[in-house]
């Protein structure tokens, strides 16, 4: 990792000479953590005694509130990595006075922000398991579900043109004009911008009957430069172009078919595929294949690793680093977020610590 580390030092020691101007869309999520030292199995056997007695307390949860929905996730990280941030994301008034609670160290411009009647809220459970924790998100995505190209201004084009990345996130939770929007800003930033496109729609089936649409109007043409996804979703989308994906579906070796699956994309899709899992970050460009492995900490959460890693690879694409150091500084932007005891994002500053004695990479 030598060459590798010299690289990522030099570039978080030193204040870049131009600003990174980012905009991200459009989720906002009143999150609830509930982390359970249970797995789900003995979990379900406690909730089933309360309800045989008609109801009752379990005590001894841990709960956090806190913000959340990728857009604002990843505006957190990358505002702490000096980005200029600005959120066109919708939620209630409530939501918006947590956003710029939550947000007011960095460049974050809130002025973007659509107010409407209903905030979107989720309640995570996180679960043990034999690979670790697993979270599942129960969600009302509330007013995002209407949220479409319809609700921007023209001072949201004017931004959107002269961002330097505009980043979409949380495809399924738009559930009625996900799509449009997509369609609508990707092709004003590719006709009248200056910027790349960024696209993680997280996990598309929540809204599955439209993926073959999104598809077919957005994913297979060049409007998107960036696809990021997880292991999950490359099979999702992988599985529509390949009869031996779908066949393979469920096999147990998830992570080997998840690196089929991005190759597969990698040949359909004109977009760079990046693939980030617990084990392994991977990024198909035209001419190559790069693989870094994830590095070893002591995980502290189960939600958010995806934003705080998505951070991380905008920032090195940004500024030119190479395909290995970009992978690299996005695991260390993920790392540094999981095992942080107050779930913060990290500095430039922090990075830097963190990667001048790096822990032990998995593999």
């Amino acid at each position: 990792m030598n060459g590798c580390q010299n690289e990522l030092l030099g570039f978080l020691k030193k204040e870049p000479k131009e600003e990174l101007n980012v905009v991200v869309m459009p989720d906002f999520f009143l999150d609830r953590i509930i982390t359970l030292d249970n797995n789900m199995q003995d979990f379900t056997s406690i909730v089933n005694d309360v309800v045989r007695r008609k109801g009752g307390s379990i005590d001894g949860i841990k709960q956090t509130d806190m913000r959340g929905g990728n857009a604002i996730n990843v505006t957190s990280a990358l505002a702490a990595l000096g980005a200029k941030v600005t959120p066109i994301v919708c939620t209630s008034k409530f939501g918006l006075q947590q956003i710029r609670s939550s947000l007011r160290q960095g460049k974050v411009d809130t002025s973007h922000v659509k107010i409407s009647s209903k905030a979107s809220v989720t309640t995570a459970l996180e679960f043990q398991t034999g690979n670790g924790t697993a979270n599942v998100m129960l969600r009302d995505v509330g007013s995002l579900a209407d949220f479409g190209p319809e609700d921007l201004t023209d001072k949201d084009w004017a931004l959107i043109e002269n961002a330097d990345y505009v980043c979409l996130f949380n495809w399924a939770g738009t559930r009625r004009y996900g799509t449009e929007l997509a369609d609508a800003v990707f092709h004003r930033v590719k006709t009248s911008g200056k910027g790349k496109t960024y696209f993680d729609t997280a996990d598309p089936t929540p809204n599955k009957t439209k993926i073959p649409q999104l598809m077919q109007t957005i994913l297979k043409t060049s409007n998107v430069d960036v696809l990021s996804l997880n292991e999950n979703e490359v099979i999702i989308y992988a599985s529509m172009l390949d009869a031996d994906i779908r066949k393979r579906n469920e096999e147990k070796l998830f992570s080997c078919l998840a690196f089929d699956a991005a190759k597969v994309l990698s040949e359909h899709l004109p977009a760079r595929i990046d693939l980030h899992t617990s084990e392994l970050s991977v990024t198909h460009t035209e001419k190559r294949i790069v693989i870094v492995p994830a590095f070893r900490i002591p995980v502290l959460r189960a939600t958010g690793a995806g934003d705080a890693w998505d951070a991380g690879n905008i920032v090195a694409d940004a500024y030119g680093l190479s395909d290995e150091g970009r992978l690299t500084l996005a695991n260390a932007v993920a790392a540094c977020y999981l095992s942080d005891p107050e779930g913060t994002h990290p500095t430039r500053r922090k990075l830097a610590r963190f990667l001048e004695n790096p822990p032990p990479r998995r593999g």
